[in-house]
């Protein structure tokens, strides 16, 4: 699919193998999940710009590569984005950070905000959108929406499972926002959730249903 990136590292695979897998504990499913994002960071961030700089090692002076520009953000979409945040953070530690606090309506599967904190200068950096779910899409375009809203020009998406049907509806709103995901699920239920998925991300996370 145009725009979106399938992570398929062997070790992405295998870690995702065994989220997937119902009889993962909340203790191990919350360490692969923090272990995939790294992964999943090193993808997304392959092509940062970069710039020179001049430095002493101990045996001589050279100019060496380092990031150019300012520091990137990632925006966790409240609560499970939290669980790819981490994992980011190991990488990048020194990244901005947004929160979007979003959940979603039983009964419509609308996106609700109830929380909403982003440094003010996002038209100046790369914004990075973090949750483990793509299935309906209304939660990602809601939180691209808003962070749109506050100058976000340069965003792309990082999803753990992704559905055709939620490529579809936020390619269809944000066509110039890449995902960046590790696998392409079957389809949506009659629910909302990803098949064959792995559940709810956040509930197999935090231990709650």
């Amino acid at each position: 699919m145009a725009s979106v990136t399938v992570i398929n590292h062997p070790l992405v695979q295998h870690k995702l193998t065994i989220m997937r897998d119902r009889h993962t504990s909340t203790a191990g499913f919350r360490q692969l999940l923090r272990e995939i994002a790294t992964l999943l960071c090193y993808e997304v961030t392959r092509d940062l710009e970069m710039t020179t700089t001049t430095i002493e090692t101990p045996l001589a002076e050279m100019k060496a590569p380092t990031l150019a520009g300012k520091k990137l953000v990632f925006a966790s979409v409240l609560r499970a984005g939290n669980g790819l945040l981490e994992g980011m953070l190991d990488l990048v530690p020194a990244a901005r950070v947004a929160h979007v606090g979003l959940y979603r309506d039983p009964k419509t599967l609308q996106a609700v905000e109830y929380y909403f904190k982003a440094p003010d200068d996002l038209d100046e950096r790369l914004t990075i959108v973090v949750d483990p779910m793509l299935a309906t899409a209304n939660s990602a375009i809601a939180a691209v929406d808003r962070l749109q809203e506050r100058g976000a020009k340069d965003i792309r998406f990082v999803c753990l499972l992704a559905a055709p049907e939620g490529i579809d509806k936020f390619h269809g709103t944000h066509p110039d926002v890449p995902i960046f995901t590790a696998s392409i699920d079957k389809y949506l239920n009659d629910k909302g959730y990803i098949v064959p998925g792995l559940g709810d991300a956040g509930d197999r996370m935090y231990g709650t249903k």
